[in-house]
């Protein structure tokens, strides 16, 4: 059996065989297929939705007991094993495990699509866990997901759950750690990073989401990385990812080192993911509405396909003064004893009218994704806003 320092050492996957003429595609060709995006988006109906965990949604008492709601919870969210422990296992035990885990994420994978595309047309959107499967850029796990067995079942999983998404009209998408940077003076921190990358495109090829530009809206985003060497190491590092990856990849504004006019430097190379609130943050307390001019670059940068937005508003307990019918005043909440790091945490709820108003005003030209603690409960509350206020308006 290896060892732990075996089990933990990294190493990017070969990767997926593409045709010789998609992975040699000029600029022209490839602007072809972002062309065509424009039919999806011109088409496209807005979509918010929930990251990766999903909360039951049930009336209380719906469980028996405590462990019988444990258990439906678990049933719905991806789980993982550590390498770790791995390591602890006969090859015979390693293999089980493993195995038991991949499959329990497939099943949850298909579970938690299902339940988003039988949600209302506004709520079908999802971002998806990345630990579908665990260790699968460790050099030891890879000999075992090689297996016949393992092999066809995660194949098969992946398969039938993005035909599934993609039947239910269900947006998808990923969102790698921090750990996952292009930009970096650190040479293992860019290994590890363009295998988490085309580790997450390997994901979506084998979903079905392998074909051209951001199909069907697919992406997987990112953030820049290290202020040194910045947007110019991003740019420098990205043509090492696998074509598949590079047609995926987006970049998401901070809080921190990337605003939203620094990520835009990249807009002629990947699509921009505009965050509200890390903007919110950044600027000291900006908003923007939709006709601000660096909404259109962000729109351009998609090349066609519609863009994601990400949301969230100041937890509760740093917002308790505030009036859930005006937008935060950073200002104020900064002279209230508030930190940055207190602000720029994430809410349970979209508890905020004023901005779930704001997001109804983007989504005229985004799709977004909530990044609210509490997940499918939080979209649900915005989702049931804007379609009660769309009602209001109508009438």
């Amino acid at each position: 059996m290896g060892g732990i320092a075996t089990l933990t050492s990294r190493k990017r996957r070969p990767r997926l065989t593409v045709p010789p003429e998609r992975e040699d595609a000029n600029v022209t060709e490839r602007e072809v297929a972002r062309c065509a995006g424009m039919l999806n988006h011109a088409a496209s109906h807005p979509r918010l939705g929930f990251c990766c965990t999903f909360v039951l949604d049930e009336p209380p008492g719906t469980h028996a007991t405590l462990k019988a709601a444990r258990e439906a919870t678990r049933a719905m969210n991806l789980t993982t094993v550590t390498m770790a422990h791995l390591a602890k296992l006969d090859l015979a035990a390693r293999r089980a495990k493993l195995a038991d885990v991949v499959g329990h994420n497939l099943t949850a994978l298909t579970r938690q699509i299902t339940w988003v595309g039988a949600r209302p047309p506004i709520e079908r959107l999802l971002r998806l866990g990345s630990n579908v499967l665990p260790g699968y850029t460790h050099l030891a796990v890879q000999a075992l997901y090689a297996e016949p067995e393992l092999r066809r079942t995660v194949d098969t999983g992946l398969a039938e759950a993005g035909a599934l998404a993609r039947r239910l009209g269900v947006r998808l998408s990923f969102h790698p750690g921090p750990f996952c940077l292009l930009a970096s003076r650190n040479p293992s921190a860019i290994e590890n990073g363009l295998s988490e990358l085309d580790y997450h495109a390997e994901l979506f090829g084998l979903m079905g989401y392998g074909g051209g530009w951001h199909p069907h809206g697919a992406h997987i985003n990112i953030h820049v990385g290290a202020g040194d060497p910045g947007v110019a190491g991003f740019r420098e590092t990205l043509p090492r990812a696998s074509r598949l990856a590079r047609d995926l990849v987006t970049v998401e504004n901070d809080e921190h080192l990337f605003g939203l006019d620094t990520v835009l430097q990249l807009a002629d190379l990947v699509p921009v993911v505009f965050d509200l609130h890390h903007h919110w943050v950044e600027t000291g307390g900006s908003y923007i509405e939709p006709d601000d001019p660096r909404i259109a670059r962000v729109i351009e940068s998609w090349r066609g396909v519609r863009p994601v937005a990400h949301i969230s508003v100041s937890r509760e307990t740093a917002t308790a003064d505030c009036s859930p019918d005006e937008l935060p005043d950073f200002a104020a909440l900064r002279e209230a004893g508030n930190s940055v790091r207190d602000l720029a945490a994430h809410s349970d709820l979209m508890w905020n009218a004023a901005v779930n108003d704001l997001v109804a005003r983007h989504l005229v030209w985004a799709d977004f994704e909530i990044e609210a603690k509490s997940k499918n409960l939080a979209s649900m509350q915005i989702a049931a806003h804007i379609l009660a206020r769309q009602e209001v308006a109508a009438a």
